[in-house]
């Protein structure tokens, strides 16, 4: 039989939450980012729980977006990544990552970057950086959304819903999931949790999203809070195309893969709308894509990712 690993056993001794002792994690996104140099091309930064027990996928992405930028010349910005969630990330301990130099080249740079905690592989990323070129331009129209600062908060929310079933399900989210995470998010139409409720829900959400907190001017920090929050509430879109099946407790939900195409610089700690849509689920899995547009309607980022949707055995 297979000794259960840190992250199972403790899930097993605190299925509410964290272990006591467990520092909280920081909710600033700079602190959430910061890495710390341990020699040439590795680096160790913390986790920052997800769901319950797991490191959130989104921020072990990030950070392996920040150690990747941090080996490459500035001139390069970061283009593309693509991600593979191997293992659950435990978040009592650091994570370590190592950074491959693939190939410098004049125009462009690729690395390769590899999370461990222990000693074994979590997580893997593969980075893109370029040098700002000129080259033929084009997008899809601007989308026509109402402005963040005329939509709802969490708290308006809350106060909406309060007494009912939505309400109570839409609570106990936003303490296990919107609370979470240092961002500022208001969503265009009901949020998951809410839409969940609906027989009649579709695979479409659209939000905008901003870190709470400034983060200055450095290219490759506000890169990597985009990366950090691009990982938010697809795996949600995609349950909502299941006749409202939203519950977490029917289906054990993770990302397997992600990936982003970063089109123009821009900032993440101002707002930006995410359009994000699930063409199809089966066979265990689900895809969904995003849109990402700054505040001037320019398509900024794309973003693809594919999650596994498993039906837990009680429930089947």
């Amino acid at each position: 039989m297979t000794e259960p690993t840190t992250t199972e056993k403790a899930a097993a001794e605190h299925p509410e939450g964290r272990p006591p002792g467990m520092p909280p994690a920081p909710q600033d996104m700079r602190e959430l980012l910061a890495l710390e140099r341990i020699e040439v091309d590795l680096f160790r930064g913390i986790g920052h729980e997800g769901a319950p027990q797991r490191v959130f996928g989104g921020h072990v992405a990030a950070q392996a977006v920040m150690a990747a930028g941090k080996t490459v010349e500035s001139a390069h910005r970061i283009h593309s990544c693509h991600a593979y969630f191997l293992r659950p990330g435990d978040p009592s301990i650091p994570l370590v990552y190592t950074v491959d130099r693939t190939r410098d080249g004049r125009t462009f740079s690729t690395r390769r970057v590899v999370a461990l905690q222990h000693g074994k592989a979590v997580f893997h990323l593969a980075a893109s950086f370029q040098e700002d070129e000129d080259g033929p331009v084009h997008q899809v129209p601007t989308l026509d959304v109402p402005d963040p600062d005329q939509l709802p908060s969490a708290e308006d929310w809350l106060e909406r819903t309060r007494g009912t079933d939505a309400g109570r399900s839409f609570a106990r989210w936003y303490e296990h999931h919107w609370k979470r995470y240092p961002v500022d998010i208001r969503f265009v139409g009901e949020p998951p949790a809410v839409a969940g409720y609906h027989p009649d829900s579709v695979p479409h959400q659209q939000l905008w999203f901003r870190a709470q907190t400034p983060l200055g001017d450095e290219p490759l920090l506000q890169a990597a809070a985009f990366t950090f929050t691009s990982d938010l509430f697809l795996l949600g879109t995609i349950l909502l195309g299941n006749r409202g099946e939203f519950s977490r407790r029917q289906l054990f939900v993770t990302s397997l893969d992600h990936a982003i195409w970063f089109h123009e610089p821009f900032r993440a700690d101002e707002w930006f709308f995410y359009d994000q849509r699930s063409p199809r689920a089966g066979r265990g899995r689900g895809f969904t894509r995003g849109e990402v547009f700054n505040r001037s309607g320019t398509l900024v980022a794309s973003v693809a990712q594919e999650g596994l949707l498993r039906v837990l055995p009680e429930t089947r």
